[in-house]
């Protein structure tokens, strides 16, 4: 098991979509969020992904490809 850091930004058109239980039920990995702040035009995540490290990667490679932008934050986690 590995945890990753990562702020991701979402935008305009993803805002209201479940992206994030969509990243638990789907892609096998744990959000722990560790704060937000989401308007009607965009938003951003700072949360810890935790999973196998595969899985990690692979929900990363995924949240990309739906165009959130992901930061990795390495020890940083309340940036």
């Amino acid at each position: 098991m590995i945890e990753v850091r990562v702020k991701l930004t979402f935008p305009e058109e993803m805002v209201r979509q479940p992206v994030i239980a969509r990243l638990a039920r789907d892609h096998g990995v744990e959000p722990n969020i560790r704060r937000a702040n989401v308007g009607d035009h965009e938003g951003w995540i700072v949360c810890e992904l935790g999973g196998e490290p595969a899985k990690v990667e692979a929900a990363l490679d995924w949240l990309r490809s739906e165009g959130v932008r992901v930061d990795l934050l390495g020890d940083l986690v309340e940036s």
